[in-house]
């Protein structure tokens, strides 16, 4: 963890990854990396799409056609995320290390990683920094796609205690626990509904009741490291957040909260830290849902 430790081993440096290239490149299903990638993610001057260069033994998932339910507008179930996994030669026992592109390093690796969480994948971990910064540090990149033998997985989850929903909003409103809304500050304040470019929105803007504006940018470095535990700790406590209540994060669609519930929950060790995937996209589309607007 960039300037200082954290309480666990799921960030990983990109000199461990280098460390661990021909694993990740091996057919035994040990090690897997995954960089995943959304169609929002922005056109930038480093090679930012899976196909335009990856890491090395890197397995390709795209946030929206991989990893969500197109019907439903919700996570894969059980049995497609089951399915998905095995198919791309991750077994349940492999350690995943998720990576990938966007305007904020690791935007939806970490909702993927969350995402395994929930069904219950123990050895999950993150590369810290991104895909930006092993570009930016010239770290060996590929075209090759790798062709894994498919495993049968079997999920252990879901595993409902790291994930929030409206019910679970409404309590907290009600009990004044902690909410934790990462978007920036003109979203929080209403003065924009979503960032620019996004396809999925909401009806109205503003934020929920309660909640607490820490936008995902200040819980990282310039480089897109994270930053130290003891940063974050003050940064969270600056906003009456210090893991002794249940806290719950959300943004749009979940996936900047992703990046601020790994914090939490991973990095800083807070018990009960749920991520809100409805987050503003379904709260700011709800009849008769209390709102707030202007800032904190």
């Amino acid at each position: 963890m960039s300037g200082g430790e954290s309480e666990t081993d799921v960030l990983v440096s990109a000199d461990w990854v280098e460390d661990h290239l021909e694993e990740f490149q091996s057919d035994d299903p040990e090690y897997r990396i995954v960089e995943v990638n959304s169609p929002e993610s922005p056109d930038e001057d480093f090679p930012s799409r899976y196909d335009q260069g990856h890491i090395p033994g890197a397995i390709g998932l795209q946030w929206d056609e991989d990893l969500s339910d197109q019907d439903e507008r919700d996570i894969l179930k059980k049995e497609d995320f089951e399915e998905l996994v095995g198919n791309r030669g991750i077994a349940a026992d492999s350690t995943v290390v998720f990576y990938g592109n966007g305007w904020i390093a690791n935007w939806f690796a970490l909702f993927a990683y969350w995402e395994f969480k929930y069904y219950g994948h123990e050895d999950c971990r993150v590369l810290d920094g991104g895909k930006k910064y092993w570009v930016n540090e010239e770290y060996p990149m590929t075209d090759e796609v790798p062709d894994f033998p498919s495993q049968e997985y079997h999920a252990r989850g879901p595993f409902e205690s790291i994930r929030a929903y409206k019910d679970d909003v409404d309590k907290a409103i009600d009990s004044g626990l902690p909410m934790v809304d990462v978007r920036s500050p003109e979203e929080f304040s209403g003065e924009k509904i979503a960032p620019e470019g996004m396809r999925e929105t909401a009806q109205r803007g503003g934020h929920i009741p309660g909640a607490s504006n820490v936008p995902v940018a200040q819980v990282l470095n310039d480089d897109g490291t994270f930053k130290s535990a003891d940063e974050l700790r003050q940064l969270y406590a600056d906003h009456d957040v210090d893991g002794e209540e249940s806290v719950i994060t959300y943004c749009r669609v979940g996936e900047r909260s992703s990046i601020e519930w790994f914090a939490l929950h991973e990095l800083l060790g807070f018990d009960d830290v749920r991520n809100y995937d409805g987050s503003w996209t379904e709260w700011g589309n709800l009849v008769r849902a209390p709102i707030e607007k202007g800032s904190e």
